[in-house]
């Protein structure tokens, strides 16, 4: 039998595995993308020319207190230091000096910056011209009601952001792999939302009925019929923010494109974009998905992973195996996401998220989910053995052993198998027939 040699990154060296090239169905991987050639230019062609609104100098008005919501940290590969300068440039050309402006810092429920990460998000430019605040989810003192969406949820927001003259909220649009896709309106919910509103608009992430684990519309790319998705998206209307920023990537990390208008439709308008570039339509699942995360940082530590197992399991027939590479170097990194594997009981564990949600938790069980809905190999580095085990996947130290483990549990020759070298990036998108 014929067969191809696929290699897949594993931290900073690469596995290799030969495989049957007539029973591969789908090799999956990200399209090549021109990146940005000249930033400014390219973000004040978005901003005079938005989707979905008028220009910025047709928005803001001299006089007018401008509040600009910024990512924290965690969103670091954003780059915002590389368009914030732009965006303030712009708004002194309008007649708004930096002393009517200011960045909130949109936390959602993480910690405060310190001042030397305002610098590395900012920039040390925009750090000395603009006052920052950091938005703090638990202080109800300095939270403002604006309604309650359909579902229910309470919307309570950044008191500053509430009370400025005009907001201009700012991101990154990427696939999320519950909200459908972020950037845009995440910039309030939970970017700058109180702690209550978050659990509320984040719970419809669990299926309605206790006991069933996971919302199945709450899902990468999805955002017809996503509960939290249609929730945020009203969040963000009752805050009524006036203009957006949002930027979107090559397979690299470098700028792909702005988009600048409308806070829902330019911001819709980058995730038709982000399909283009990272969407990969697949006519089938298959009985075995080989998925590596692209190797170092992508695969530090099994929440970067994460996202690789995610992909990967949306390419997988149900019940099928799963072969992830993940060297995860920082096995036990982050805290509040390995911490959550205590629970072995799978209701004991849905349970708890609805009790406390937090999105490293959810990731947990999710990936608790994944590893029993599915076999869930993991090649990884020998001494991560015993947490991966704890976690209900199956870990082992080569791409043979992984392959032979794999063909077992298939139990039959004749099994289809999808590749997917840069996972952590690319995701299948399951075609109607």
């Amino acid at each position: 039998m014929k067969e191809k040699t696929y290699q897949f990154g594993f931290g900073d060296e690469k596995f290799e595995l030969a495989l049957p090239e007539k029973q591969i169905i789908h090799e999956i991987d990200g399209r090549p993308f021109e990146p940005v050639s000249d930033i400014p230019a390219a973000v004040r062609q978005a901003l005079h020319n938005p989707i979905g609104s008028p220009p910025l100098p047709q928005v803001v008005k001299p006089g007018d207190k401008v509040a600009i919501v910024v990512s924290d940290i965690t969103r670091g590969w954003i780059k915002f230091n590389h368009f914030l300068p732009v965006l303030l440039d712009e708004l002194n050309a309008i007649g708004v000096p930096d002393s009517d402006m200011f960045i909130v810092i949109g936390l959602g429920a993480h910690r405060p910056h310190t001042p030397e990460e305002d610098v590395l998000v900012c920039g040390q430019d925009v750090c000395h011209r603009v006052p920052i605040y950091q938005h703090d989810c638990h202080d109800t003192e300095n939270l403002t009601y604006t309604g309650t969406t359909s579902g229910g949820v309470k919307c309570y927001v950044n008191k500053r952001v509430a009370d400025a003259d005009k907001v201009i909220i700012t991101g990154g649009i990427v696939y999320h792999l519950m909200a459908g896709f972020g950037g845009g309106r995440k910039a309030i919910m939970p970017g700058v939302s109180g702690f209550s509103s978050i659990q509320g608009n984040h719970l419809f992430c669990m299926n309605k009925e206790v006991g069933k684990g996971l919302n199945p519309n709450c899902v990468s790319g999805k955002l017809e019929g996503n509960e939290m998705h249609n929730d945020m998206s009203e969040v963000t209307a009752l805050a009524k923010p006036d203009f957006l920023l949002n930027a979107v990537f090559t397979p690299e990390g470098k700028f792909a494109r702005f988009v600048a208008g409308h806070w829902y439709k330019a911001w819709e308008a980058g995730t038709k974009l982000v399909e283009e570039i990272y969407g990969i339509p697949i006519t089938a699942q298959a009985d075995l998905v080989i998925a590596s995360a692209g190797g170092f940082p992508k695969d530090i530590n099994l929440y970067q992973g994460s996202k690789t197992i995610d992909n990967a399991y949306m390419a997988v027939k149900p019940g099928g195996v799963i072969i992830c590479f993940l060297e995860c170097r920082d096995i036990y990194e982050p805290q509040e996401f390995s911490g959550w594997f205590k629970h072995k009981d799978m209701l004991e564990f849905e349970m708890a998220i609805r009790d406390y949600f937090t999105i490293p938790g959810f990731i947990a069980y999710k990936c608790s989910y994944i590893a029993r809905e599915n076999t869930l190999i993991v090649v990884t580095k020998p001494e991560n053995a015993e947490f991966i085990r704890n976690t209900g996947m199956i870990p082992v130290a080569t791409a043979a052993e992984a392959y032979a483990l794999a063909k077992q549990k298939l139990g039959r020759d004749d099994y289809t198998i999808t590749v997917m070298p840069h996972a952590a990036n690319t995701v299948p998108l399951l075609q109607d027939k």
